[in-house]
């Protein structure tokens, strides 16, 4: 939207909306923990059915761990663009969130009992691919940027926090592959699922 656009759309009261999707990838053999927190945020999401106070809450918990482990962080992407439209804000929302579900192995399977001939150990992945969508209102320029940078990525992730103590957050999505332990996300596959990230 062009600078004049926009300051007639402030103008005039319209509330913004800034809609992003980070993706960060992580490498290591140190990763697990992470998936851990990922699973137990992702089943509390379900349990309040999409509360997005809860949702909230998780998403700072998923951050604060992220920005832990940044010697992890390996490549990363981002996308968004920025609305005057409830609606069409949501509808972009809805579009990275179908991109991110339809990704290589990165959605949790809850209801899928453990077998009794499953293996004591399970093979534990070297990478892991942190999704998270978010819809804000207002301005938010440390996600409104290139984030290939390591500490511009660690600026946009504390941006993030920031703005659920700001109570500015509209919508919130996180996806990972692998979503499950003992799933793997091989070189290879994550070459071909994630093609759009660049190594930091």
């Amino acid at each position: 939207m062009s600078p004049l656009g926009d300051r007639f759309n402030r103008m005039i009261g319209k509330t913004r909306y800034v809609v992003c999707r980070i993706m960060i990838h992580l490498a290591g053999d140190e990763i697990a923990p992470l998936l851990g927190v990922l699973n137990e945020k992702a089943r509390e999401a379900m349990n309040a059915e999409g509360d997005l106070e809860v949702l909230s809450e998780g998403l700072v918990e998923i951050c604060q761990n992220l920005l832990q482990m940044n010697l992890y962080w390996f490549s990363v992407a981002n996308e968004g663009d920025v609305f005057w439209n409830e609606g069409e804000a949501g509808n972009y929302v809805t579009e990275l969130f179908t991109d991110s579900a339809q990704r290589y192995l990165s959605e949790p399977n809850y209801g899928k009992p453990v077998g009794e001939n499953e293996p004591f150990s399970i093979p534990i992945t070297h990478n892991l691919v942190v999704m998270i969508t978010i819809a804000a209102t207002g301005e938010s320029p440390e996600l409104e940027t290139n984030l290939g940078d390591r500490e511009v990525l660690e600026d946009a992730i504390k941006a993030i926090i920031n703005l659920h103590y700001q109570e500015r957050l509209e919508a919130i999505q996180v996806h990972f592959s692998p979503a499950r332990f003992g799933d793997e996300l091989t070189n290879d596959q994550l070459l071909l699922n994630f093609p759009e990230l660049i190594p930091l």
